[in-house]
Order: structure tokens, then sequence, then C-alpha cells
């Protein structure tokens, strides 16, 4: 891919870098993208074809046809793989989509190349943008990544379509027109043939701006996935395969702090940003305890127990004079922490603390009759304020 044009290499220099030994497969549909990856990687050891005849099309059978006579010309192998597309709450491309990769699952073959260009990718991240996905569909189509034990590539990802077109006239090559490239009632045919064009008035350089923008979020997504497998690591827990690490990450990043992911026994959320372990998980009644003095409270249904240490805290004749017992939130509470400053809800004062969501219905919490005396990691209301004792909230497991 070296001109200023980024003209597909023909110097015999392999385009798909692979290990000895490493079995690639074409994708080849018949189309000018494959036909030209396949003029490309001809010489490369270990090397095959894949057809998918999706059986959609009146001229699918002469499409099939086309692709071995195209191999028996490259020497290349050619397997024809026949497949029923069946839509299951999808469109049409989708369907077909997924029962090519079904196929591309089911060969024997460590790499599978696929001929996406520069054209599909800024077409990739366009639609995915106009149907409102997140970072991921921001992303668009990775160079290279795993499905299904497989390796897939996609060598042309940098190399515009016109220049794919100009090489295959150059080397006198012959393709197949797909007529349904004309449907524009298919998003992308839509977008290729009305959108394109008036960006292109306006913005010359716009598929390859999507591009840049694509490989930008890849890389972020990249670094969040290899931050969520060091997180994963540094609670001891198993590594997931690539894939299910994307999905949970997907999952943890796009569904807000409701999100709960179980993984390897643990339970795993995400609140403003961070990736959390919700060691809780415990959803029983709890009975409120009355505390009696103790240094220790133990409570094991909420999983720690209560520490309380000499100094400023609860105020010493209040302590005297008065009846505590442990509760739960029930809703509505308030505290005032400092004495300048007005009550508020329990809500917004975890949630300035930074207290995730499922924490707080499991958090115990101090009362004195229907007074809210204290509450963890917000402090002692003002009311009751003095030396005497401080509670500390210790959850199993920590210090």
């Amino acid at each position: 891919m070296a001109s200023s044009r980024k003209r597909p290499s023909a110097s015999g220099r392999p385009v798909v870098p692979a290990k000895a030994g490493t079995h690639v497969a074409v994708a080849l549909s018949g189309g000018v993208d494959s036909v030209t990856l396949l003029h490309l990687l001809r010489h490369q050891n270990n090397l095959t074809a894949i057809h998918v005849n999706h059986g959609l099309s009146p001229n699918a059978d002469r499409w099939a046809a086309f692709c071995r006579r195209l191999c028996k010309r490259f020497g290349v192998p050619l397997q024809v793989r026949k497949v029923k597309v069946q839509k299951r709450g999808e469109g049409l491309e989708a369907a077909a989509r997924r029962a090519r990769y079904e196929a591309f699952a089911k060969l024997d073959a460590d790499c599978i190349a696929l001929a996406h260009h520069l054209d599909d990718q800024a077409e990739t991240v366009l639609m995915n943008l106009l149907r409102g996905a997140g970072r991921r569909g921001a992303s668009g189509m990775a160079r290279e990544t795993r499905f299904r034990g497989k390796t897939l590539v996609r060598p042309l990802l940098d190399v515009p379509r016109a220049a794919i077109v100009a090489y295959a006239r150059e080397h006198r090559l012959p393709w197949v027109e797909d007529e349904s490239n004309a449907d524009e009632s298919l998003t992308r045919n839509f977008l290729r043939r009305r959108i394109a064009p008036l960006l292109e008035q306006k913005y010359p350089k716009w598929r390859q701006n999507l591009a840049r923008a694509a490989r930008h979020f890849s890389r972020e997504e990249a670094g969040a996935q290899e931050l969520l497998r060091k997180f994963l690591q540094t609670k001891g827990l198993r590594a997931p395969s690539e894939a299910k690490l994307a999905e949970m990450l997907k999952q943890l990043i796009s569904r807000g702090s409701r999100t709960l992911i179980r993984h390897d026994g643990a339970q795993l959320r995400v609140y403003r940003g961070k990736i959390m372990e919700d060691a809780g998980g415990r959803s029983s009644a709890f009975t409120p305890i009355r505390w009696k003095g103790e240094a220790k409270l133990a409570l094991p249904d909420l999983g720690g127990e209560l520490r309380f240490k000499r100094g400023a805290g609860i105020d010493a004749g209040r302590l005297k004079s008065a009846t505590f017992e442990v509760r739960l939130r029930s809703g509505g509470e308030r505290l005032q922490p400092h004495p300048r400053r007005p009550r508020r809800t329990l809500k917004n004062l975890f949630q300035e603390a930074g207290v995730p969501p499922w924490r707080r219905e499991r958090l115990p919490l101090l009362f004195c009759g229907r007074d809210l005396v204290w509450a963890p990691g917000l402090g002692v209301d003002a009311r009751y304020q003095g030396k005497g004792l401080m509670p500390e909230w210790h959850p199993a497991g920590t210090s």
C-alpha cells in the first residue's frame, strides 16, 4: 500500500502477515474487492478461498461458477458453501451476514481474509452513528479480530474503493456486479449512492476522516479492555475470552450503574466510569439490631461489622441517655453532617460522596428513634456531634 493513493501492492509482499503453516482463506464474493484481494494473496502459502452462496439472487449460481473459474485460473483451492438465510427479528442484510459468518466458523482455516476497504469502513461508522451507536459502533470494523477461534483480518481497510477498482482494471481482473447494490432501500446503498456524493462535494476527505476517527475510538476501546483485563487479574478472576471481554465492556459502559455482570463467581458493575466488584449480592431482609454500646457489632447479613472508636463523633451525653438502633434505608432519610450546612437527603449525600447506588441499600445506618444519627462515609448528624464514640463500617475482608 505504498503509493500516495493507497493502492494495493502487487510487489509480492504478503498482504496478510502470517506465521508459517497458517491456513488463510479469502472470503470471495466475486465482486471487485474480493477478487483484488485474492489476486494480491494468490502466491501466499496455504491459501484457499471460500464463496458463500446465499441463494438470494437469481444470479447466485452464476456467481459461484465465476468464482470456480477464477480460482482455477489463479491456482487457488475453492470451497463453495450454500447457506439458508433466515431472519430472526433482523433485516435481510444482517441475516445474510450472520449466515455468512456461520459458514466461516465451520471452515477449516486459521485466518479469514475479508475485502472490506476504506469506503466500507467510513460507511459503517456513519451508519452506526446515525443509529445512535456508542463508542464501540464508532470504532467501525477492526483490522484484526477473533471470531469463533479464528482470526479475521481486513488487509484493505485503508484502501479506497476507487484505488481497488483502478488496480483491478490495470491487471485486467474480471469481477461480477451484485444487482442488489442498486437497491436504495438498503441503508448502506442509500448512503453510498445518495449521501456519499453530497458529502464528497463539501468534505472530499470524509471517508479518511471517519476512518481516522474509527481508529481513535478503537484504540480507546482497546485500552478500556486492557484496563478491564487488569482489573479482573487484580481480583484473582480468570481472564475471559476476547469476545466475552468485549461484550462485558460493552454492557458495563452502555447500560449504566444498574448493570450487573457475573464472571467467575464475581459480580461486576460500573459507576462514574469505574469498574467495581459488587461483593454484596445479598437481598435478604435485615432485621434492625439494637446497639448496646459494644465496641464491635457484627452484622453478617450486611457483610461486615461496625466498630466504635473513642474521639470526636457521637456525643457521650447522648450515648448515655438515648437508645440506638442499626437499620437500612427506607427512603426519605435526611442528614446534616456539617452544622453550618442545611440538612440534605441521604440520596444526595451518597451521590456527592460517590457511593454507588447498589451499595447504598445495604449500608448500616445508626438511628435514634426517628433521627438518622450516622451514615457510613458521611458522618454524624450535627444534632448528635460531640466527644464520645465514632462509628466505622468495616466490610468483610477489610482491616
